[in-house]
């Protein structure tokens, strides 16, 4: 038998890759649930597998006798990826999700620059954002923030349309229209939960999935992350067909947009950018030009706390960073 024919006789099959969806991830760590609801603990192969939550991915499994987790081989293309960027590090939330639920409260006082850049990620990623200000029970400390909210429930756009949905909530007692319209929000999408620590995710998670507790344990001591559970974002479903899903992701204190250059601000801030088009200067940057659209409606269209948070946020924007 010739060296070519032997080698062709002992060749082994190649392996076959398996679709799947990531449902957890911790560190280098990931959940991939398959088409028919198993879920296997994978590892990606090199940095351009490193896979986030709602990735779709191409998997293997171990060989026999290696044990049963597996893993990634590819990422599949992303329809879009909501991440926050800060001088040093860039964290992904997740990918491939239709909108954003971001979860405020009236006590602790909630804070307006970090909802803001939350609002402005959302939309850079060309994703709807849904802002909810949960503990309505708690009726002066909730009246004084749906007031701070007025800006955000007053803009509209040319069409009338408001830029922003925005909700109020009582997760601890949920009223019967809260409920339903929790419902109407979520069924059919992939859902991603943002909000800090102290907002009420875990009440929104238990809530509209009993086995919510469970699941995560599961998850979290399959990634052996222990005491790190709340580092760990996690995919669920909330119906039999795997249709509406809520994706929990860890508490935030800081957001930053340093993927987004200052000039750009104003695209992601609907209010501002709509007047924009009509600014002298192409060049404009809406902080002191002559002629300027946006200072024109400062306090009219444009209330002046959020002129007041583009200017903080066109000024960090501008400042040189250096990426380790």
């Amino acid at each position: 038998m010739s060296r070519k024919s032997r080698t062709q006789t002992v060749a082994a099959p190649a392996a076959t890759l398996l679709p799947g969806l990531v449902v957890g991830s911790h560190g280098r760590h990931c959940v991939v649930e398959t088409p028919d609801g198993q879920r296997r603990i994978c590892h990606p192969r090199g940095k351009r597998n490193q896979a986030v939550v709602g990735d779709q991915v191409l998997w293997l499994p171990a060989a026999p006798g290696q044990g049963d987790e597996g893993s990634i081989e590819k990422v599949q293309p992303r329809r879009n990826l909501l991440y926050r960027q800060d001088e040093i590090r860039t964290k992904s939330f997740a990918a491939n999700i239709d909108q954003v639920l971001i979860l405020i409260a009236a006590e602790p006082v909630f804070s307006e620059s970090q909802l803001t850049r939350a609002l402005i990620a959302t939309h850079e990623a060309g994703i709807v954002p849904i802002v909810a200000l949960n503990k309505s029970d708690l009726a002066q400390p909730f009246a004084q923030a749906w007031e701070r909210l007025a800006p955000y429930r007053a803009a509209l756009d040319a069409e009338g349309v408001p830029h922003y949905q925005v909700l109020g909530l009582n997760l601890t007692q949920p009223s019967a229209t809260q409920a339903a319209l929790l419902q109407e929000l979520l069924a059919g999408k992939a859902t991603l939960v943002l909000g800090p620590s102290g907002s009420g995710k875990s009440t929104l998670i238990n809530l509209l999935i009993p086995q919510a507790r469970a699941a995560t344990g599961e998850i979290s001591q399959a990634l052996n992350s222990g005491r790190h559970t709340t580092t760990t974002t996690t995919w669920y479903w909330l119906d039999a067909q795997r249709r509406t899903a809520l994706i929990d992701s860890p508490g935030f204190q800081e957001f930053g947009l340093h993927h987004i250059p200052p000039t750009a601000l104003a695209r992601y801030m609907p209010d501002v950018g709509q007047h924009a088009q009509g600014c002298k200067f192409y060049n404009c940057t809406h902080l002191h030009e002559p002629g300027c659209a946006v200072l024109a409606q400062v306090g009219q269209g444009i209330s002046a706390q959020r002129h007041r948070l583009y200017a903080e946020l066109f000024a960090e924007l501008s400042q040189p960073t250096h990426y380790g």
